[in-house]
């Protein structure tokens, strides 16, 4: 994990392998310095901008420049990053801006030992978004890699920021926890699913658990069929590596609330004997997003200390077409008692979740948030760059669309239509688990509704847009898995702890 240090030395004092400077665009003229680049642009005598401009820059955002540091900056090579147009007088750069800056960096500078962040950093809210971006920036897996080349960034310094400010320190920490368990569920997505099944998932859990504290407790396959959880066992006994649900548990001392956070856990889906057509298997190790994503943000409440209990559901399967799979037209009777007609084994994920909601709903907490790369008809709906919001309560779902917005991960919030309902009646069960095509995400977020308590309050991200990156990375965000939704669930459980949410 990369080093965070906070320092109130000038940016041309520090001593590094680069320092990183902010470049606006301006309405009229070249680029303009953002704040924190003042005694860089010194040792330049005042030049830095006007430099810039000749080498081409315009301070658009995600634009990145390298030019040698001059006789003055102790670094040897300052980097200037793009924030997009200038804020007007007075305001400050979104967040947001700050993180893909510092992300963008981060990612330009593997391989060096330490850079200095000099992007503008008024207040603790920047030191966080700089913070974190950087931090998450300078990911990188390369555990199956003889020779990965370059190494990430060691070493994050934030300039401008107080060491000693208890805002600061704390938004330093915020920092550095998130990031890390971010990068934790990366690593969990894009590790091989030779490597990563149910249970080797259910053993990382367990040795997280010791090490921070957490409650885990661990259902195996002959758990699963004593305790009637059919649509777990029914998706997962298609494979020679039988399924787990999970459950771990962070508490504290003072808290009056309870999260859970229910995961979708497909380690691998093939789609069952509705076998994917060629083209859609490469990636599908990320079919567990959701439980990487659930698993990390209960650590990282853990890490933080928050004055909630939130305890985390992974339903863990892997769902392979075996010659003990689950059939089309097989029915299923769930861990509710409630029966499924199979009609598609590749709508698979609701059927995990459902068992683990209802679950989950028995120990009645105040919310129950779900998690999952649920549905093509999502990413269709959305594009790649955004998850999908719904939820039984309007308020509440405007609530986590606004906290994963503050986070920086871009949602949407998405209807339950009531008259999509009738759609996956069965003549045979209680109820199908495939309805009509059109509106196949909102189908499968009333699937689910179906099995939540009743009276809690919950709400479904359908996370399969954004949770797996197969194009290039850009700003913080790498190749591959991507971490989200851990940002926003860890947002839930401090504003609850807050008393800020329910």
């Amino acid at each position: 994990m990369t080093a965070l240090t906070l320092s109130t030395s000038a940016a041309a004092a520090l001593r590094a392998d680069a320092v990183v400077v902010g470049v606006s665009k301006a309405a009229k003229g070249g680029p303009r310095l953002a704040p924190g680049a003042e005694s860089v642009d010194a040792a330049y005598d005042g030049k830095l901008a006007s430099t810039l401009e000749t080498l081409g820059a315009t301070g658009a955002e995600g634009e990145l420049t390298k030019l040698p540091s001059p006789a003055g900056v102790k670094a040897a090579v300052v980097v200037a990053v793009g924030l997009g147009e200038a804020p007007e007088d007075g305001a400050g750069f979104d967040p947001e801006v700050l993180r893909k800056a510092a992300g963008t960096a981060a990612r330009a500078l593997s391989g060096a030992k330490k850079a200095a962040f000099a992007l503008p950093a008024a207040d603790a809210a920047d030191v966080e978004a700089v913070a974190v971006g950087a931090l998450l920036g300078a990911y990188a897996f390369t555990a199956y890699q003889a020779d990965s080349g370059k190494g990430p960034l060691g070493e994050v310094a934030v300039v401008g920021a107080k060491p000693r400010d208890k805002a600061h320190k704390a938004a330093a920490e915020r920092a550095a926890a998130v990031a890390e368990e971010v990068n934790r569920a990366r690593d969990l997505v894009n590790t091989p699913p030779n490597d990563l099944n149910p249970k080797a998932f259910a053993a990382a859990v367990q040795a997280a658990g010791r090490e921070y504290g957490l409650k885990v407790e661990v259902l195996d396959e002959k758990a699963l069929v004593k305790g009637g959880y059919g649509g777990i066992m029914g998706v997962g006994q298609g494979s020679a590596t039988p399924p787990r649900l999970v459950r771990v548990a962070y508490s504290h001392a003072k808290a009056t609330r309870t999260l859970a956070f229910v995961g979708k856990g497909i380690t691998y889906d093939s789609g069952g004997i509705s076998l994917k057509p060629p083209g859609h298997n490469e990636t599908m190790k990320c079919d567990m997003s959701g439980a990487a994503a659930v698993f990390a943000a209960v650590v990282a409440a853990a890490k933080l200390g928050l004055a909630v209990n939130v305890t985390g559901w992974l339903a863990l399967a892997e769902n392979m077409p075996g010659g003990g799979a689950t059939r089309p037209g097989d029915v299923l009777r769930m861990y509710s008692g409630k029966t499924v007609e199979v009609l598609n084994t590749d709508a698979e994920g609701r059927l995990v979740l459902a068992d683990a909601l209802a679950r989950a709903s028995e120990e009645a907490p105040d919310a129950i948030v779900d998690v999952a790369t649920l549905t093509g008809a999502m990413v269709l709906a959305l594009g790649d760059g955004r998850f999908g919001i719904m939820a039984n309560d309007d308020g509440f779902r405007t609530a986590v669309h606004t906290a994963a917005l503050a986070e920086g991960e871009d949602s949407w919030p998405m209807p339950l239509p009531q008259q999509l309902r009738k759609t996956f009646d069965s003549p045979t069960a209680d109820i199908a688990n495939m309805g009509v095509r059109p509106g196949g995400g909102l189908i499968a977020g009333l699937f689910l509704r179906e099995f939540v308590g009743e009276g809690i309050t919950w709400a479904h991200l359908d996370i399969a847009g954004p949770a797996f990156n197969e194009g290039g990375p850009f700003g913080y965000t790498p190749k591959g898995g991507t971490g989200t939704a851990v940002r926003t669930l860890v947002a839930l459980a401090r504003q609850t702890a807050d008393g800020d949410l329910l």
